[in-house]
């Protein structure tokens, strides 16, 4: 594996800690709740497009495949209309 591939893997790792971070946030303290100038749902909302930015550049560079990602997605889906209690899947 080469040093850009590294880099990216470790900032969408990063990113998917921060994703982590703000959720339990949200938990925490609510999703309207401010710090810095900035709700619990921004920062959520920041997060998640920071690592789909992540994942658009995984694709970009065939590190992943947007086929397989895409299957994995309708997959998890159908997985949660079973055994979720989440409305409109």
């Amino acid at each position: 594996m080469n040093n850009e591939c590294k880099e990216i893997f470790c900032i969408a790792q990063e990113e998917c800690a921060e994703v982590s971070q703000a959720i339990s946030k949200i938990f925490r303290f609510g999703c309207d709740s401010e710090h810095n100038g900035r709700t619990n749902k921004q920062r959520l909302e920041e997060e998640v497009g920071d690592l789909l930015a992540m994942i658009d550049i995984m694709v970009e560079k065939c590190l992943v495949s947007d086929s397989a990602i895409n299957e994995a997605r309708y997959q998890k889906r159908n997985k949660l209309k079973v055994w979720s209690s989440i409305q409109g899947i």
